[in-house]
């Protein structure tokens, strides 16, 4: 499997996938999660805290996750739209009350991560074969152009 960053607006992708799958929502399947991380703080000299600040305190960050493939999986291919959004610091003792993985529409996806100021967003796709890979290529210079199987552009 050969994955690669893509070139794309993140928001644009996943307009696309919305309205492509108003029309016909059999030609994809998609997945969007949001999970929660509570990580250490890293040590830096910018944050100014001690050994026993940084033990009590935790950067909490949300991580969500659209996965793109086809209707049929023999097709080889994955995009993934992935925004990291980190929320910023809790105690330690919070850590219990957050939330880990939650299965998300790709509506709320849009909503919640796809906007201005909202994290960090990535897109990458994941192929099987030199095919897969020209049918990714193909279906990001369509995404690009905005052109829907079944209605003309907006």
């Amino acid at each position: 499997m050969e994955t690669f960053p893509v070139d794309i607006d993140p928001a644009q992708v996943v307009r696309w996938i919305m309205k492509e799958q108003s029309a016909t929502p059999s030609m994809f399947k998609t997945m969007a999660t949001r999970a929660t991380e509570v990580r250490e703080i890293p040590e830096r000299s910018e944050y100014h805290l001690g050994d026993e600040e940084r033990e009590d305190l935790r950067e909490v960050a949300t991580i969500a996750t659209l996965e793109i493939a086809p209707a049929h999986p023999d097709e080889g291919w994955l995009l993934t739209v992935s925004v990291e959004d980190e929320i910023g610091s809790s105690l330690s003792a919070n850590e219990a009350g957050i939330e880990t993985e939650q299965r998300i529409d790709v509506g709320t996806f849009y909503n919640t991560f796809i906007r201005p100021g909202r994290g960090t967003a990535n897109i990458t796709a994941q192929v099987d074969s030199s095919s897969a890979r020209t049918t990714v290529t193909r279906l990001l210079h369509t995404i690009e152009r905005d052109l829907h199987a079944g209605h003309a552009k907006a």
